[in-house]
């Protein structure tokens, strides 16, 4: 499946990104949390894995906070994400 991005912020230019298929259950996934540095993001994500974990199987998770909330997660957290987790989820908040 692939998406095509517009970004209103920036002049006219498009991208896309490939995703790959949602897995059929989380049940003994691990859940990588990415959290943007908003207010509260840590604590939504928190509450997101406690229910993924309790309602839906998933195994554990790993949080991670990003530098800003408009950059991409930093290269070490992405090769950590690839390397412990199953499943990633990135987190707003405010």
């Amino acid at each position: 499946m692939s998406l095509q991005i517009y970004d209103p912020t920036t002049e006219v230019n498009s991208r896309k990104i490939n995703f790959v298929p949602r897995p059929k259950s989380l049940k003994g996934l691990r859940i990588g949390l990415v959290d943007n540095t908003k207010h509260n993001s840590d604590q939504l994500l928190l509450r997101i894995a406690a229910l993924l974990e309790r309602d839906h199987g998933a195994k554990a998770h790993v949080i991670r906070r990003k530098r800003s909330a408009g950059a991409a997660p930093h290269a070490e957290i992405i090769e950590e994400f690839k390397a412990n987790c199953d499943v990633v989820v990135a987190g707003i908040g405010d």
